[in-house]
């Protein structure tokens, strides 16, 4: 049995209290927030089965406590995760992992010399869809993958402290990064409008691989809620949508192919769509929050590195940098 400590009662915390709650291998030991009203909701859901605290010294002081989850505003993150590094304390951290490349580079390497585990709250790549994906992926069914376009846009939750693209496209990135082996883009352009908000509200991204392209849409400001991923192969298609009570993922038997001519400026070069039905795989009914904490917890158990580690968060780090950098340019 670990014993965590969850630091920040506010939008997210409480949806990771809940799944560390429901482990039979997790504690819920300490409930840690500087504001009274958060601890008070948090009092009324646990009651006296857990500890609380609004001293953050007090839980690295504590050496009961094997773990430390971040739920706070990424300006907080780096000092609160260095600290529990020192103290020796395992580290769940919510996306985004830091507000700058440095800070993410630095806990990499304090994280290796303190022999502990970092993971970040890059919960799409735990999703049983996302999973399946990516078996569909590495079988060759669709073929090569020619191009990604993901979409996540509501109406809100507008966030001061990141972007759209750095709360939103973040998920799109882990899940590009697993799905594709870590792949790194060759050209990154980006494009967005501060609309209501001192972050861009709506944002736009366009990746360039080496074999296929990306196209990203984060949006706060849109009157429906969608989040979609639609993946173009070579042989097939599929289309991810989140919001579907069921058959949330549908893979078309649809195609192009070259009929005649050996490139587009030969004067007979001809191409046809192909359609031959669609079908919706199985996918377990699982709880991907729940399912990367498991996986944190079976990473410290067995001291391995966890998918949601700091060097996959570095490489989407760097992408959502450049972006920024490139902003509207």
């Amino acid at each position: 049995m670990l014993n965590v400590a969850l630091v920040g009662f506010g939008y997210w915390g409480p949806n990771i209290a809940r799944n560390i709650n429901n482990n039979p291998n997790l504690n819920l030991h300490t409930i840690c927030d500087m504001i009274d009203e958060n601890l008070g909701k948090a009092h009324k859901i646990y009651a006296s089965s857990t500890n609380y605290e609004k001293d953050f010294n007090k839980v690295l002081e504590d050496k009961t406590i094997d773990i430390v989850a971040i739920a706070t505003q990424t300006s907080s993150h780096y000092y609160l995760i260095k600290q529990a590094l020192l103290a020796f304390k395992n580290v769940y951290v919510e996306k985004p992992f830091t507000a700058t490349l440095q800070e993410a580079q630095e806990l990499e390497e304090l994280a290796k010399k303190q022999n502990k585990i970092i993971h970040i709250d890059h919960i799409m790549i735990f999703h049983p869809a996302i999973k399946k994906i990516k078996e569909i992926i590495s079988s060759g069914e669709i073929g090569e993958v020619l191009f990604i376009n993901s979409t996540r846009k509501s109406l809100g939750q507008f966030r001061k402290d990141v972007s759209s693209m750095w709360d939103l496209a973040v998920h799109d990135l882990s899940i590009i990064d697993y799905l594709m082996d870590g792949k790194s883009p060759i050209s990154i352009k980006a494009s967005g409008e501060k609309f209501y908000n001192p972050k861009e509200s709506i944002t736009f991204v366009n990746l360039k691989y080496e074999n296929f392209s990306v196209h990203l849409e984060s949006n706060w400001l849109s009157p429906i809620k969608e989040r979609n991923i639609t993946i173009v192969g070579s042989k097939k298609m599929l289309v991810y949508e989140d919001l579907k009570l069921e058959n949330k993922l549908t893979v078309y038997d649809k195609n192009v192919e070259v009929v005649s001519g050996e490139n587009i400026t030969d004067e007979n070069y001809l191409v046809k769509t192909n359609e031959f039905g669609t079908y919706s795989p199985y996918i377990k009914s699982e709880d991907a929050l729940y399912n990367s904490i498991e996986h944190f917890r079976t990473s410290i158990i067995n001291q391995t590195q966890s998918l949601s580690n700091p060097s996959q968060a570095i490489r989407i780090h760097k992408i959502l940098e450049i972006a920024d950098n490139n902003m509207n340019m």
